[in-house]
């Protein structure tokens, strides 16, 4: 089984149902299918055949969900590009990716332009119309030249109905998603089509997610979270997604409005964000079942506000890309511990070991290592830091957690943001947690920073909602929370924290600004 098979079978009984919402328009399961199954028809008309890969350089939209589908389908794999990356960054990827074919939106043809010279391999430019009246005034004239450009729609409409896809392995190649790369060049995590269905599968059964859900689907396609959690899961069970192009609080609540969601999925700035939102109603949220975070930890202030404001129960989980991406959810059917990432899905084992590989007992902390059916072949093209990364089956995460008495994990933090301060261990996360606790904190962000005396010293970098509020005052209030070797050095105030594309704060980046600077 996988998941163009499984859209295949959903769409047999559901064939009525609408799959997707999106800017006014919807398609029903039957609908979305047969177009899924003539874009893999007309991918093949231009060539392609199983095992090559082909790029998607898009935003939000049914030409996402087609375009991974339809490749899929057609045996085809595909490697997601943040479309806001700059032409270097999009360049690597698709080079070190052997990339054939690109499908890109026709807002960013300029960008295509600037580096299709560079890229003899790609065949194919496959151009999404997206209505815009600013797409008007692209110049298409080099891709046109060259013969490699052709439009999404005719792709489409060049497939036939009565395509017969290729004989897929579980253990081939479906997906390749590259790392953000805040250490050296991106590395492509490269995902099976058992990997990727077996957590989408077990992700959908773990959060109760079914044909009665209507999912809001906000989060960047392009990245693992949204990719398995709100897209495939909802799919594989016939669920209705609601595609928002670009996340904004005014948005989420229209929407919320006018389709009575049942599921939200964000990161921790997103329920900031909607938290903060002084004209969001709690009564829009009335139709939530249930709110899903994770990309980052999510600070029990603003858990608990949220949820007392919005009255509906998030629950954390944990991922990353090598691992399709979920390890852990908080369960449904079981107390939710704030601040915890909750407990092995089915079928995954998560535990946290030393230095040596052995486990460690409850409270101590350690490196989380993940083990399950959702685990990645491996780094394409990269054998040294697969072999670095996955040690006898289990993959190592670079995450240091804890457990409780009770099963539940707890990331503690990055392994490598740990801040060492005349040899006591400070991790980020407990500071930031101390400060968003104050009233007067929107966003908090804490790094290493070094020190001539300590080796490093703690700096926190903050966004305040009340400008009154001074350095010495948030001090004072830290010192009665944190102890003396986990202070700030220095605290400073900024407009606004640097962010990747899904809303994680990025201590990496504010790092290097400060270690520049």
């Amino acid at each position: 089984m996988n998941l163009s098979v499984r859209l295949d079978e959903t769409a047999k009984i559901n064939a009525s149902k609408p799959a997707y919402y999106f800017m006014g328009q919807s398609s029903t399961y039957g609908e979305l299918n047969a177009e899924v199954t003539k874009f893999a028809s007309g991918l093949e008309q231009l060539g392609l055949k199983k095992g090559d890969h082909i790029a998607l350089v898009l935003g939000n939209s049914p030409h996402f969900v087609i375009g991974l589908y339809g490749a899929i389908r057609l045996g085809l794999t595909v490697i997601p590009i943040n479309p806001i990356y700059t032409p270097d960054e999009i360049s690597y990827v698709i080079k070190n990716g052997d990339v054939k074919a690109i499908v890109t939106l026709d807002l960013l043809v300029p960008l295509i332009e600037k580096m299709h010279h560079a890229l003899p391999e790609v065949e194919n430019y496959i151009v999404c119309e997206s209505g815009d009246e600013r797409a008007k005034g692209v110049d298409l004239s080099q891709l046109s030249a060259a013969g490699k450009m052709k439009s999404f729609t005719s792709v489409v409409e060049s497939g036939y109905l009565d395509f017969k896809a290729p004989d897929l392995k579980e253990e081939d190649v479906a997906l390749i998603l590259y790392t953000s790369g805040t250490t050296g060049k991106p590395k492509g995590a490269m995902l099976t089509h058992k990997n990727l269905y077996s957590n989408a599968i077990d992700v959908a059964g773990y959060l109760k997610i079914n044909e009665e859900d209507r999912v809001i689907t906000t989060l960047p396609m392009f990245h693992v979270f949204c990719l398995t959690v709100v897209l495939n899961a909802p799919l594989m069970k016939g669920a209705t997604l609601l595609i928002v192009p670009k996340f904004s609080p005014k948005e989420i609540f229209d929407i919320a409005e006018k389709y009575e969601p049942t599921v939200f999925a964000g990161v921790p700035t997103m329920f900031n964000f909607l938290y903060q939102y002084s004209e969001g109603k709690p009564e829009s949220f009335a139709s939530l079942r249930l709110c899903i975070s994770g990309g980052a930890s999510l600070p029990v202030a603003l858990l608990n506000n949220f949820e007392q404001k919005f009255n509906v129960v998030i629950s954390e989980g944990y991922g990353l890309s090598e691992a399709s991406p979920v390890t852990c959810f908080n369960p449904l059917d079981r107390p939710r511990k704030p601040g915890s990432i909750g407990m092995s899905i089915m079928n995954v084992e998560n535990k946290v070991v030393n230095g040596l590989g052995e486990e460690v007992p409850p409270g101590q902390v350690g490196e989380l290592i993940v083990k399950g059916p959702n685990v990645m072949k491996g780094y394409y093209k990269m054998e040294d830091e697969t072999a670095a990364t996955i040690k006898n089956g289990w993959l190592y995460t670079g995450d240091l957690a804890r457990t409780d008495e009770d099963g539940y994990f707890y990331i503690v933090d990055r392994k490598k943001d740990m801040i060492n301060v005349g040899g006591f261990n400070v991790y980020p996360r407990e500071v930031e947690e101390v400060l968003y606790n104050h009233p007067s904190i929107v966003e908090a962000a804490v790094i290493g920073i070094p020190d001539p005396e300590r080796g490093e010293a703690v700096s926190c970098y903050v966004v305040r909602k009340d400008e009154n509020i001074t350095e010495q005052e948030l001090f004072a209030y830290c010192q009665e929370h944190l102890a003396k070797y986990k202070l700030p050095a220095s605290i400073e105030f900024l407009k606004e924290l640097p962010k990747n594309t899904t809303g994680k704060i990025l201590r990496r980046s504010l790092k290097d600004q400060v270690l520049q600077g």
